[in-house]
């Protein structure tokens, strides 16, 4: 039987829905901080072994050339200053730690010493509580966004650093709640391992015992492999040994429920993290809208009850409603969202209601302008679909009604961050305007392309919140 390795369209889906359930996990390795200039295990080895007259290019157990170091040291000195030069300069986060930082994930395991993942959890403006030593793990950070596992230690503390072959022998005795702590989240998470080469002991132990425990109902986890290329090699036999034993690591992780996405370059990780981003926020829907003024067929009751039977629906499609507040709509969409969420979703009001309204009573206009604007873009930032609907307010300057400029600007926002935008444009004003726009550009909007016209003529509020509902369901999918 030839085993198929997992196509990366079920990666993202799958690996989606875990970080959208809270069930989502990252692993990662030497291969995650290399791009930003750090050295994976050989590079660090590399001076070590030199010094000892070993070639670390002809060594396959790592764990012993830093055993052999030691013992004809007599001491750990140079391992530890080792550890220091090479993981305490300051490096650049690099852009598979942004995006990993910025996923609503709340757990993190690495094997790394250096501290670029926590940094980029700091840099999304999230709180990463960090885990280095045994006795850190009954301690609870306050506000905590995130817990960072550093089960092989951390740079700043290169004494107690896992390196050596005595130091996996004796880790059962120095940090074995770190065991269990990973044994525990590798039964009841999702794991995306990035930058991992499963050639860590530890890992394969953990992974050994949990196989013995629960056999074929391992749960799934996914890792990236770079595929082993022909044009890499100069010797074509060289290229099929290669070859063979990649596939042989392919299926003996399957066996612990590790499913293989082969990548070509290590570009395509990039890609496919941000398209996890991406699909992970299409359930985070972002509502715009505001209404001072109702005009046919629009009266204050139908508006209404549009807002509320399109939160209700999306609720109901276990969506996340983001809403501003807007003036005229806001309560009907919190009583939608909340019609739903007291009736099916057990009450989770956080898991499906986010409201954001605005600060209110800045004086100064130039400041208000620029710290609503910076408040629309973080909210925007955390949805993956806009939807856009009436769009109005009195400027008691000119004396009337104009189109909300904040929608507009909400627009802009959303469209420069790759939202799906769906405007109601038969509600009008900067709902319509959006729709103009969308219509003159809908080799941008193509999933828009067989939906606009209805949006923009439709004004039968079951059939709109049809239409909508099609449209996100479809890209959902």
């Amino acid at each position: 039987m030839i085993l198929l390795a997992v196509k990366k369209e079920e990666l993202i889906r799958n690996y989606a829905k875990a970080i959208r359930e809270g069930n989502a996990a990252i692993f990662g390795g030497a291969g995650l901080s290399r791009p930003s200039g750090f050295v994976d295990w050989k590079g660090l080895l590399r001076p070590l072994a030199s010094d000892i007259g070993l070639d670390v290019d002809r060594e396959t157990d790592m764990l012993s050339v830093a055993q052999f170091y030691k013992n004809q040291r007599r001491t750990r000195t140079g391992i530890n200053q080792s550890i220091l030069d090479a993981f305490s300069v300051d490096a650049q986060i690099n852009e598979n730690i942004r995006i990993i930082s910025r996923l609503p994930i709340f757990t993190y395991w690495t094997t790394n010493y250096d501290e670029l993942l926590e940094k980029g959890i700091l840099e999304a403006n999230r709180n990463p509580d960090v885990k280095s030593e045994s006795d850190q793990l009954s301690n609870m950070k306050r506000d905590r966004d995130a817990i960072v596992y550093k089960m092989h230690g951390d740079v700043n503390h290169p004494a107690k650093a896992v390196l050596t072959k005595e130091d996996y022998e004796l880790y059962e005795l120095h940090r074995p709640l770190f065991r269990t702590a990973l044994k525990g989240d590798l039964v009841s998470k999702i794991f995306l391992f990035i930058g991992f080469s499963f050639e860590d002991p530890n890992l394969d132990y953990i992974l050994g015992q949990i196989h013995s425990l629960l056999g074929e109902c391992v749960p799934n986890h996914y890792c990236f492999f770079k595929r082993v290329q022909e044009d890499e090699f100069s010797d074509l036999a060289e290229y099929g040994y290669s070859k063979a034993r990649q596939d042989m690591q392919e299926e003996n992780l399957r066996n612990y429920g590790i499913q293989t996405v082969f990548v070509d370059s290590y570009d395509e990780i990039t890609n496919i993290l941000r398209e996890i981003e991406r699909v992970s926020k299409l359930y985070r829907v972002f509502i715009s809208g505001s209404a001072d003024e109702y005009t046919t067929p629009w009266n204050e009751s139908r508006a209404e009850e549009l807002a509320r039977k399109l939160a209700g629906a999306l609720v109901h499609e276990e969506c996340r409603i983001t809403s501003g507040f807007g003036r005229g709509l806001g309560s009907a969409i919190i009583n939608g969202a909340l019609d739903i969420i007291y009736s099916e979703k057990y009450r989770h009001i956080d898991e499906h209601l986010c409201l954001r309204p605005f600060p209110l009573n800045i004086s100064d206009p130039d400041d208000r302008a620029k710290r609503w604007k910076e408040y629309r873009e973080s909210i925007i930032d955390e949805t993956g679909i806009s939807i856009f609907l009436f769009g109005n307010k009195y400027d008691s300057t000119a004396g009337k009604t104009v189109v909300a400029d904040g929608c507009i600007q909400e627009f802009e926002i959303a469209k420069a961050k790759g939202n799906l935008i769906i405007p109601i444009g038969s509600t009008g004003y900067a709902a319509k305007a959006i729709s103009d726009e969308v219509k003159c550009n809908i080799s941008d909007y193509p999933y828009l392309s067989d939906t606009i016209e209805r949006l923009e003529t439709e004004n039968d509020i079951d059939s709109i919140v049809a239409l909508v509902m099609d449209v996100i369901k479809k890209q959902q999918n």
